[in-house]
């Protein structure tokens, strides 16, 4: 689950101006989009394999033989994939094979991860809840409609967003049904914390729901779907929808601080490095905005078309805000491109000295014969 808001002990700084950490080119094509953890990032490559890389160095770590059928989910020093027919958890230190069940249920959402727990959701509408250390299978429940987005945890909650348009909570240890709340439509991806969940929903309001009991604390309209999960800071929470709008909300009352027009069609949500808010498309470049008030402070190239969401983190030594894009061209494959905030000072001009007074240039004159 994502922290819940806190004060840092590092002030957030933003991301720009950005130098270039690394560059990968991989070789072939991503199958499915990278997983991440704390030091690694996982690529699932053509031809069955997935790599590991130190993100900080940009070192490949380990190569091993897997056919992903979808985003692999990384957690408790695992790397858990779902296969044609086995759930597999990797030692992420290694690549090696911590655990595998036979698994050959089709999923309706990619795989969630939390503070142990491993949830999975089926197309026929279970909810499967394994122990993530050695894969035994705690419950699992049968629903009314699959899941129409990935579930969410936080407390002691487990939270399923379903094609039938509710949001059903349930008790993360015994799948018990704790209450669930029908919005206007379905609801996307979820951001979760102990007191109030976030979302928005196919009927094109994003939503604050209270984690007690289910009640919509308020709800904010916009022109589009809601694309991809929000993110959120220690007072704002921020996403993008399909009228092509970045938007901060109040976390507690809803209350638009700001807005942006975007000039690109956001395929994935927003990431948040220090104070950047980066947005991206399916073009070569993302674009990035100070969180407080929605300016634009730049934009970081991909050096092609980026094919993942933008994935944000901090440098482990010195807090430095970090952004890495993964992207994909038609005759390199895939690479991806590690940049990170720049302390070097910035050249300035030299001022003028004060009380300067300016010499008018001579005109020439012709010496006496």
């Amino acid at each position: 689950m994502p922290a819940a808001p806190t004060q840092s002990a590092h002030a957030p700084v933003s991301l720009f101006p950005v130098v270039p950490v690394w560059a990968l080119s991989l070789g072939s094509q991503l199958t499915v989009a990278p997983a991440y953890d704390a030091t690694h990032v996982y690529f699932s490559l053509e031809d069955d394999r997935i790599a590991a890389y130190d993100i900080v160095s940009g070192t490949r770590t380990w190569l091993v033989t897997a056919r992903p059928q979808m985003p692999p989910i990384a957690g408790d020093s695992l790397l858990f994939i779902v296969e044609p027919d086995a759930l597999t958890a990797l030692d992420a230190g290694d690549g090696s094979v911590a655990w595998q069940l036979p698994f050959a249920e089709k999923l309706a959402v990619v795989p969630v991860w939390d503070n142990g727990w491993l949830v999975l959701s089926t197309v026929i509408g279970e909810v499967l809840a394994f122990r993530a250390t050695d894969g035994y299978l705690v419950w699992r429940k049968r629903f009314e409609a699959p899941a129409h987005a990935p579930p969410a945890l936080a407390a002691d909650r487990v939270y399923v967003p379903t094609e039938n348009g509710r949001i059903v909570a349930l008790q993360v240890e015994t799948g018990e049904l704790l209450w669930e709340r029908r919005l206007g439509g379905a609801a996307s991806d979820i951001v979760a914390f102990d007191e109030r969940i976030y979302a928005g929903s196919a009927d094109n309001f994003f939503y604050c729901v209270m984690a007690k009991d289910g009640r919509v604390a308020w709800r904010w309209r916009t022109g589009g779907d809601i694309t991809g999960r929000p993110i959120t800071d220690d007072d704002l929470v921020y996403f993008v929808s399909l009228d092509n709008v970045l938007r901060a909300l109040s976390l507690k009352s809803g209350v638009q601080r700001w807005m942006r027009p975007l000039a690109i069609r956001p395929a994935w949500g927003p990431a948040l490095t220090g104070t950047t808010v980066v947005v991206a498309g399916l073009n070569a470049s993302a674009r990035a905005f100070d969180s407080k008030d929605g300016k634009p402070v730049g934009e970081t190239p991909a050096g092609a078309e980026i094919s993942a969401q933008p994935h944000a983190l901090e440098h482990p030594a010195t807090k430095a805000p970090m952004l890495l894009l993964v992207s994909r061209d038609i005759a390199k494959g895939a690479g991806a491109f590690l940049v990170m905030r720049s302390f070097e000072p910035q050249p300035t001009p030299v001022a003028p000295l004060p009380n300067l007074i300016p010499i008018a240039p001579q005109t020439p004159t012709t010496p006496p014969r």
